[in-house]
């Protein structure tokens, strides 16, 4: 059994990687050749300036009398330059965010993997091309594009621990690059060297500030330190903007950009694809740019431009991509190699020609792109089955690039124009179709998979855990040598057509997987042959009965993550369960108990998601439950008070004295800190040292675990695990009477059972259908779990503010590592109530988890079919968080389940004695 769990593991991380294979490999190509704007530049020079985390409606909108928080900005819009929003893509974080403004293509997810800090992929970006870069700011931003660019590329940064979401003021760190930049510039009037090279032309000034974005995940977007940093960075580029063209003489030949990578939740986070993250502010402005223009009226499928008070001055809104291709028209360089933006020629203030050339050279840059593609495709597929992109044939590119430079020749410009953007749309289209090939042929082998592996798991349910299989004959036939010979030539076969196409070991994985999957389940014929028997014995309206129960039950698991409210529902009939059956009339109290807390359980998915205002009396409410549980509740559990009231009562000391320094803005005290540590690595070795009895276990498992949870609560969410902890203990009792019920004899008192330490020794029974409703049950609460503490399913459900108590200087590993535990947390309270209910229903182990992993797969398999890599960027990031996070769960499964029986089974013993006491 301990092989299966580990090749379950395996097959489950394939499942789980496969959808970055399928959906996220890295879009980039090389071997391009370089195309260069063949006119003069109209700017020598660019500025651009990206304000970390900055929303587009925190910038634009005005107070009730139509002043603004960044006066300058609104100025240029209105006097100076031109304006929109930059839609950005997912994930919405700063390293793609930057990736896609300066080199011009959206970044895959790989880049997870190192914190959004490094390149995961080399790639050209406008930096690469200019003559020099001076850049300021964060070391997290500027270190991925000044490495292995040689020595044109010049970067100054602050030390990353200065990016503390608890410092005093953290508009220190946009204020530091101001007050550089301007020292720079005073400093070249005096350096020859450094003065010539200033004016030089294809130059670029990086200015990226990350106050705004700290502020932000610190006190919220709506803050009043959100607010008052905008002012601060609308200010110090007022001052820079003078400062540069008092350093040039006036000569107009500057080019300013100010956008931002991301924008922000309203709870200070970020990463998915709502519109507060992928609509971001775009003002653009001096050599080049058009001013700005008058309009009587604009059609957008928003209300911003009423709302922001700008609906009579043109808004042109772009894909944030596009922004590097216009920096790199404005002072001449070549286009980055990998772009997959389009020159928005609308906000250029230059002749027609101009605009006509800039975008035939953007078309043949993107067109080299796409040729490279479908060559490096040809290469590797089989003549016979090669199938091309029948839109761009090669007759097609040349007759467009032929017609569109007769139409530049012809001074047909708005036609020439017109022609490469259906060249560059088509090219985008064949490089989407070369780089998704062979996600059809992808996607069936993992399906396969899939079902493959359901279908083997639960035949060995059916072997060893169900009376199905006794009424077989014991002499079972081997399996016939014909059937491993078939599996054996498919799989060489598959690999023979995989290695002569040249495909990568990862296709090796997803493509061989089946094969050993299904030749495991055809040699269980005989338990195939056993429940086809059973199923054509079964009264059909109880079968048909049966499977639109469980079908039912998993669609509500499905779409309650889509919809929490689905969650309230299903505990509320829950709620109804003991009238059903006849525990209502033999267990009146204990029913009560379970319908009083399904009910109040039943509130929690309905409450605000993640993102609400912090509420430390909650959490300090929650700490004294928790005191007064164990001081009257269950007094006869805790031997020794005092260990135990000091864990809690210094959690919520620490909760208390973090929340008060670091509204007053004090950082975050080393001794809070230390302690907080402490507490958490305690929270794993505190239950070990009680006794293995199952009430006085779980309930020391209990107490430990919410120490931890408080330190990481910010709100109700702290209250979450005791609620749902009493109704697991009411389930372990209304399971012993369903057992009674159903005439097991020697059921015993949940009082008297102990954990053992090896559960499987004792003889267990065989399972039955209550057991598959056992089984839905914890899946449920498992998913409950997760929701009804407030997160969604998004990979932006995270609140920074929860580890706050541990750590505020960002760590994205550290932080991503504390706010995961504060998930597993009410799980592990689940799985540990889970391996008590396998106890008191003499049920084995292996056989219900088993059950579960089955109910948790076919939910994957669901999410697998809805993943979405079309239609809106919330749409595709939800698709893809909801599988993410299924499979997730269902690979957690098996650690939660090793981690349950291991806090519930052993036993730690100091000077020889088992301590009964919690400290």
């Amino acid at each position: 059994m301990l092989l299966f769990f580990i090749v379950g593991l395996l097959v489950h991380f394939v499942f789980f990687a496969s959808i970055f294979d399928i959906y996220f490999t890295s879009p980039l190509v090389h071997g391009m050749a370089p195309q260069f704007p063949p006119l003069p530049a109209p700017a020598r020079r660019l500025v651009l300036i990206v304000a970390d985390g900055l929303r587009a409606d925190a910038l634009y909108k005005v107070d009730e009398n139509r002043n603004s928080r960044a006066p300058f900005i609104r100025n240029i819009i209105m006097h100076e330059g031109s304006w929109g929003i930059s839609h950005t893509h997912v994930p919405t974080e700063s390293r793609p965010g930057h990736v896609a403004l300066i080199a011009g293509f959206y970044e895959d997810v790989s880049a997870v993997a190192k914190g959004w800090k490094e390149n995961p992929v080399e790639f050209d970006s406008l930096i690469n091309e200019s003559k020099y870069t001076w850049s300021w700011g964060s070391p997290d931003i500027l270190n991925m594009f000044a490495k292995s660019v040689g020595n044109h590329v010049f970067a100054y940064s602050y030390d990353a621990n200065n990016e503390d979401f608890g410092a005093q003021d953290v508009t220190k760190l946009d204020t530091w690059v101001f007050d550089r930049v301007k020292d720079f510039f005073h400093a070249a009037r005096n350096n020859q060297s450094l003065f010539s090279k200033l004016n030089e032309e294809k130059i670029v000034f990086f200015l990226h500030l990350l106050g705004i974005d700290t502020n932000g995940h610190a006190h919220r977007p709506t803050s009043r330190e959100y607010e008052d940093n905008i002012k601060i960075v609308d200010n110090g580029i007022k001052e820079i903007v003078a400062l540069i063209k008092e350093f040039y003489g006036n000569d107009e030949k500057t080019a300013f950009v100010f956008t931002s990578d991301h924008g922000m939740t309203d709870w200070g986070s970020h990463g998915a694809g709502h519109p507060s993250e992928t609509y971001t502010p775009f003002v653009t402005w001096g050599a080049g740019i058009k001013y700005p223009q008058k309009v009587p009226a604009q059609q957008f499928n928003d209300a911003y431009l009423k709302e922001w008070k700008l609906e009579y001055w043109k808004r042109q809104d772009i894909n944030q991509a596009d922004i590097a291709p216009l920096m790199a028209s404005l002072i001449g360089v070549p286009f980055p190699l990998n772009s997959v933006g389009i020159l928005p020629v609308d906000y250029l203030n230059n002749t027609d020609v101009f605009k006509a050339e800039s975008m035939f050279t953007n078309a043949k840059q993107i067109l080299e792109q796409f040729k490279v593609k479908m060559t490096q495709k040809k290469e590797v597929t089989l003549p016979f089955l090669f199938t091309p992109f029948k839109l761009l044939s090669d007759s097609k590119q040349l007759d467009l690039l032929r017609k569109a430079r007769s139409y530049i020749r012809q001074g047909k410009y708005d036609e020439a124009v017109f022609l490469c953007k259906e060249l560059i749309h088509l090219s985008l289209k064949g490089l989407s179709y070369y780089h998704t090939y062979d996600r059809f042929f992808l996607g069936i082998n993992v399906l396969l998979s899939f079902v493959g592996w359901a279908s083997y798991t639960s035949l060995l349910i059916i072997k060893f855990h169900s009376s199905l299989s006794r009424g077989v004959s014991k002499e079972v036939k081997k399996p016939s040598h014909l059937l491993l010979c078939s599996f054996v030539a498919i799989g060489i076969l598959m690999a023979f057509f995989l290695l002569i196409q040249a495909c990568p070991w990862t296709y090796y994985v997803y493509c061989l997987l089946p094969v050993p999957i299904w030749y495991a389940v055809l040699r269980e014929y005989h338990v195939i042959q056993d429940l086809v028997a059973s199923l054509l014995a079964f009264p059909p309206s109880h079968f048909v009965g049966y499977l639109l129960a469980c079908a039912l039950g998993i669609e509500v698991l499905v779409l309650s993550f889509f919809y929490r409210y689905m969650l309230t529902a299903g505990l509320i009939i829950f709620a109804g369960w003991p009238f059903i059956t006849q525990l209502w009339t033999r267990a009146k109290s204990i029913s009560l108990s379970w319908i009083f807390f399904c009910l109040l359980l039943a509130v929690f998915p309905m409450m605000p998601v993640v993102g609400r205002k912090p509420d430390i009396f909650l959490v300090m409410g929650a700490g004294l439950l928790v005191l007064l549980l164990s001081l009257f509740v269950v007094p006869s559990l805790i031997k020794r008070k005092d260990g135990f009231m000091l864990g809690t009562v210094l959690s919520m000391y620490i909760v208390y004295s973090t929340h008060n320094n670091l509204l007053k803005k004090q950082g975050l005290p080393l001794f809070n800190q230390i302690v907080s540590w402490i507490i958490l690595g305690s929270s794993f070795v505190v239950p070990l040292l009680s006794p293995r009895s199952l009430s006085e276990r779980l309930f020391s498992i209990l107490v430990s675990s919410m120490s931890t949870y408080l330190l990481l609560s910010t709100g109700y969410e702290a209250l979450f695990p005791l609620v749902l902890s009493c109704l697991m203990f009411i389930w372990m009792h209304m399971e012993q009477e369903i057992l009674q019920l159903s005439g097991v004899p020697c059921v015993q008192k949940v009082t008297s059972i102990h954990f053992s330490y090896n559960a499987d020794t004792t003889p267990f029974r065989q399972l039955c259908l209550e057991d598959i409703r056992r089984a839905f049950f914890l899946v449920f609460f498992l998913v409950t779990a997760f929701f009804g503490t407030g997160n969604i399913a998004s990979i932006n459900s995270f609140d920074l503010a929860s580890v706050y108590c541990f750590l505020t200087v960002f760590s994205p590993f550290v932080m991503g590592a504390l706010m995961l535990w504060k998930i597993f947390i009410p799980f592990v309270l689940v799985m540990c109530a889970f391996e008590a209910i396998q106890l008191t229903t003499q049920l084995s182990s292996k056989s219900l988890f088993l059950m579960v992993l089955v109910i948790s797969d076919i939910m994957a398999l669901h999410f697998f079919f809805l993943v979405k890599d079309y239609g809106s960027w919330l749409d595709i990031g939800t698709s893809i968080s909801h599988y993410v996070i299924v499979m997730c769960m269902t690979i957690v499964l098996v650690f939660l389940n090793g981690l349950a029986q291991l806090l519930t089974t052993k036993e730690l013993r100091l000077c020889g004695k088992p301590k009964s006491h919690l400290i």
